[in-house]
């Protein structure tokens, strides 16, 4: 079984989702045979590469809420965050773009990095006081290493901004298809669907439910026909 989740490393609710997510997979009967791939998702795709603000600041300003509101919005993340054993900043946070770091994960797809790359990014974000927008593409190439990536060849995509840039709009337009208006997003099989960071539990259902309505293997066998097994290649006889 296949699921798809479509994120971005500046939304915290998908960054709670990954850990309720993984919660239920990791109790999950057949977790062995489920593959998890993470697809990209912009929350503010139109924001330059060096446009950098105070989290606080960029919430006022896009949701029109006060500064108190605001905070209070993050220390309740935070809250939400320690439930899941997650550590997470709940003040002096910054945002950006994050259109590099999703070329990076598509890299990191590609050398069967992409689960650790984007929850060390997840973490760089939300958790450490360094920020992965304001320091440049040494910090991301940083994190790409840490992620078991060559720094050269992260390097090499940062500084070529086309490079799995065509990937990054293929994943934001099949999420549009598919009718996901925020994330995280959950795709299972293609089947269904899960919006939001929901409890584990829900997940846990989701996952059953899309595993007991996997459609069976239709076989078409007219008889006669040859074919090899365990044992070798019947050959016929004359």
């Amino acid at each position: 079984m296949k699921v798809e989740i479509w994120s971005d490393i500046a939304c915290p609710w998908c960054y709670v989702g990954k850990a309720r997510f993984e919660k239920a997979l990791a109790a999950f009967p057949h977790r062995d045979q489920v593959e998890v791939v993470h697809r990209s998702f912009e929350l503010d795709p139109g924001r330059a590469k060096g446009d950098v603000q105070p989290v606080l600041a960029m919430l006022t300003k896009k949701y029109g809420m006060s500064a108190a509101q605001a905070q209070a919005g993050e220390e309740n993340l935070g809250a939400q965050a320690a439930a899941e054993g997650l550590e997470y900043r709940t003040r002096d946070r910054d945002h950006g773009n994050t259109f590099d770091m999703h070329r990076l994960l598509h890299l990191a797809k590609e050398r069967g990095r992409q689960d650790e790359l984007i929850q060390i990014l997840y973490r760089a974000n939300f958790a450490e006081e360094r920020s992965v927008f304001s320091e440049g593409d040494e910090r991301l190439v940083e994190l790409a290493v840490a992620a078991g990536l060559e720094a050269e060849e992260a390097r090499t995509v940062l500084a070529d901004p086309t490079a799995y840039a065509d990937e990054v709009r293929a994943d934001e337009r099949e999420a549009a298809e598919l009718g996901a208006n925020g994330v995280p997003f959950f795709v299972l099989d293609r089947t269904y669907g899960v919006s939001g960071a929901q409890p584990a539990e829900v997940f846990t259902q989701a996952l059953t439910q899309a595993w007991g309505e996997r459609s069976p293997l239709t076989l078409i066998d007219e008889g006669g026909a040859q074919a090899c097994g365990p044992d070798g290649c019947a050959v016929p006889q004359q």
